[in-house]
């Protein structure tokens, strides 16, 4: 009798791990939530957002530029502008209406207008936007519109009940890129130090390729539970896309 009733919890135990298993192994699917001519988001956690913009080039032609929105409670935390102001305004208004939610700060991570050019969109909605020294210098030598608030190395930023934390690691696309990580779901936004898999290198008229690989390194040691990984232009993805970009410039 002993041995049946045993039997029978184990069978339990067991079906009840069943049950429990697939909700832990469930993996959020990215999936697009808006669309117009200028702007696309597309969810790639429960709480951050891919937003692409376009800059037109010479060189490259149309270009999609991507920045990301971290979200917790009812706040949002915005990493590089969209290329425009128009756009700016449009994802500003998106976050408010769709997720109702307020934006905290704004954050570009190098002085180049893929990062910062619709800066202007969010000072006019008064919202706090931060830079590492060098992007401010960089972004009034250029004449470009300013962020207000600078910092050194590195600022943690509060958002709802979680936080972000901005870091330079060194030179790479730009002498000033940042890089921005969100512990909370292991998501880091790499700007346009991180390449998508199969990129080329780029535009390179402001980089220092021969640090490049080394910043990089850096990064994946000091975020070893990255997850998601969302490059300055194309398709995010996981860890991986540092090893590319470490790889593609270790030979320089």
């Amino acid at each position: 009798m002993k041995t049946i009733i045993n039997t029978v919890l184990i069978i339990l135990i067991s079906l009840s791990g069943l049950n429990c298993s697939p909700q832990k192994r469930e993996i959020f699917k990215p999936k697009q939530v808006y669309q117009s001519a200028n702007l696309i988001v597309t969810q790639i956690t429960a709480n951050t957002f891919q937003h692409t913009s376009f800059k037109k080039t010479n060189d490259f032609g149309n270009v999609p530029c991507n920045g990301l929105v971290i979200t917790s409670q009812n706040e949002a935390i915005v990493f590089d502008t969209p290329t425009n102001d128009l756009a700016s305004k449009e994802l500003i208004k998106w976050i408010e209406e769709a997720l109702d939610m307020r934006v905290n700060a704004v954050v570009p991570t190098h002085f180049h207008d893929d990062s910062l050019g619709g800066l202007k969109a969010f000072e006019e909605k008064n919202i706090a936007s931060y830079a590492y020294t060098k992007t401010i210098e960089l972004a009034q030598k250029n004449n470009y519109t300013v962020p207000k608030n600078s910092f050194n190395d590195s600022v943690v930023l509060k958002v709802g009940k979680e936080k972000t934390i901005v870091k330079f690691f060194g030179e790479g696309h730009t002498i000033d890129n940042v890089v921005g990580f969100f512990p909370s779901e292991g998501v880091l936004f790499g700007g346009c130090l991180l390449k998508e898999l199969d990129a080329s290198k780029g535009y390179l008229g402001d980089a220092n390729v021969k640090d490049w690989s080394s910043t990089v390194e850096k990064i994946k040691k000091a975020y070893p539970k990255i997850k998601v990984v969302v490059p300055g232009h194309g398709e995010h993805g996981d860890h991986s896309l540092l090893d590319y970009t470490i790889q593609l410039f270790k030979a320089d």
